[in-house]
């Protein structure tokens, strides 16, 4: 053999090495996966994470309105019925790539309605967008009760243990 023929057959791309094979891998489809197909958030959802990241907050005694809080302590007694409902005062409307909230909430006495306001808008937004991926364009918040110390929950123990 000379030394060009023993040059081409080891330098050539196309001709098979011992045991190795040249062919280029076949990709599917087109493009990253995550782009291919529809990701949708129903509104419960967010509604969920919103209430769940409200009641968190250090000064928020409840949610919802005082008729939505008899209703719920209502149905929370009918054998089959929900449990605590966590989307309780809280309403969410979600488009393709960002959601709007509107909370009501019940505070306890002598805390900051301003601060826990605050903090209810940091803590729901950053649960919400690091949750779903949306953006918060807004948490619009009503303050519709304050709990006083002396008086006594709406909603009763069990009488079941």
């Amino acid at each position: 053999m000379t030394d060009m023929t023993e040059r081409n057959r080891t330098d050539s791309p196309d001709i098979e090495k011992e045991g190795q094979q040249t062919r280029k891998p076949t990709r599917r489809g087109g493009g990253d996966p995550a782009s291919r197909g529809r990701t949708t958030i129903a509104d419960g959802v967010v509604e969920k994470i919103a209430g769940l990241a409200a009641r968190d907050v250090v000064g928020v005694h409840t949610m919802g309105s005082g008729l939505s809080r008899t209703f719920g302590a209502v149905r929370d007694r009918v054998p089959g019925g929900s449990t605590k409902s966590v989307t309780r005062g809280v309403k969410a409307e979600v488009g393709e790539v960002q959601t709007a909230l509107d909370l009501e909430i019940v505070v306890d006495y002598g805390v900051s309605i301003t601060e826990v306001a605050r903090a209810v808008r940091e803590n729901v937004i950053a649960a919400v967008e690091r949750m779903t991926g949306l953006e918060v364009v807004e948490v619009n918040i009503a303050v519709s009760d304050v709990k006083l110390p002396e008086e006594e929950d709406e909603e009763p123990e069990s009488r079941l243990q």
